[in-house]
């Protein structure tokens, strides 16, 4: 004997409950990464195009997309590493010493560009395998084992570097055989006529676009950003089920380290030179970025937007405050404020969309 489930005759059916549909919605909004980054990088340009004229024309523009370009780049492999549960204080020194050991080779010794290219890409992924390998052997955190590399890279960049060419600096690399060839790849621009003003597109924003459309599609689409998601936010529950959690933490370490080379190479075929003490401070500003991006200081959530957005930001404010004609020194102030209260806000909003789940 079969039961009906149809409404009695002139009764119909109870509707869908449309608000519990509506906290869903909400609830999967609020619990993307990169909203609060979207929000505050809108707020900021808005604030900075009402407030300063110079800061929306195409010769303005062109400024701070070059800023927020480079450090963007870095961001983004940060928060891989983050979202994977670790650090990378040595992100920013890499930059130099890929930088100087592709000019050195070139200047010093006449390497063929490609060669010197690759021959410090393939320094950058052994510093990579290293300090994933010292973390997962040795069981210490990644923030002690990547700042120890850090003093190692600035020291020998320093040091090596007087010791070879007598000077802290590589200079004068346009005039290299094969230089131009490199320059076509991570040197080039593209300039835009828009009203009698000019925008200047660089190569880093390119390839900036490109880092972040590869990282979002390997984090939500591919089983190795599971892997990452899974080894940041359960290390232990992620090896019990099968994520080689080895090869992912010294991948992603790998990571940030090409991240490295990839900016280290930008910067020296668009400039010519390369200091010693290039990239030096500016492995905060990545994380920064990053943790404005929706990252969690404890792994196992973020967005390779969010982080992109958060480099969008920083390079906004960064030259917003030239514009206005403010003290220079207030960035650092922002940024302190910037990250405590990214960190603030995505404590509070992870909170609330498990609330309405």
């Amino acid at each position: 004997m079969s039961t009906s489930t149809a409404a009695p005759a002139g009764e119909q059916e109870p509707a869908a409950d449309e608000r519990l549909a509506g906290s869903h919605r909400s609830a999967r909004i609020l619990r993307r990464p990169e909203v609060g980054a979207a929000v505050a990088a809108l707020a900021i340009f808005t604030f900075f195009a009402v407030t300063t004229d110079a800061f929306v024309t195409p010769s303005g523009a062109s400024t701070w997309i070059l800023t927020s370009s480079t450090v963007g780049i870095m961001a983004v492999a940060v928060a891989l590493l983050m979202i994977g549960g670790e650090f990378d204080l040595s992100a920013g020194a890499m930059w130099g010493t890929t930088g100087l050991t592709t000019g050195i080779l070139m200047s010093e010794y006449q390497m063929n560009v490609w060669v010197a290219v690759l021959f410090s890409l393939a320094v950058a992924v052994v510093i990579g395998v290293i300090n994933g390998v010292l973390v997962m052997r040795t069981g210490l955190p990644s923030f002690i084992v990547t700042l120890g590399t850090f003093f190692v890279l600035q020291g020998v960049n320093l040091a090596v570097t007087k010791i070879i060419i007598n000077q802290v600096s590589v200079t004068g690399l346009q005039d290299v055989d094969g230089y131009t060839a490199g320059q076509q790849l991570f040197g080039s621009f593209v300039k835009l006529d828009i009203g009698g003003s000019i925008l200047t597109i660089y190569a880093v924003t390119f390839w900036w676009l490109l880092v972040t459309a590869v990282a979002t599609w390997v984090l939500l689409r591919t089983r190795v950003g599971n892997w990452i998601f899974a080894v940041g936010g359960a290390q232990v529950s992620a090896r019990q089920v099968g994520v080689p959690v080895f090869a992912t933490k010294v991948g992603l370490f790998v990571t940030t380290s090409v991240a490295g080379w990839l900016v280290g190479m930008l910067a020296l075929f668009k400039t010519t030179t390369v200091q010693s003490t290039t990239g030096v401070g500016q492995e905060f500003i990545f994380i920064i970025c990053a943790v404005v991006g929706g990252c969690l200081l404890t792994g196992g959530y973020g967005s390779a937007v969010g982080a992109a957005l958060g480099a969008l930001i920083f390079g906004m404010v960064g030259q917003g405050i030239v514009y206005e004609g403010w003290d220079s020194d207030w960035l650092y102030a922002f940024l302190g404020v910037m990250l405590l209260g990214a960190v603030l806000v995505n404590n509070w909003v992870k909170s609330r969309a498990e609330a309405v789940r």
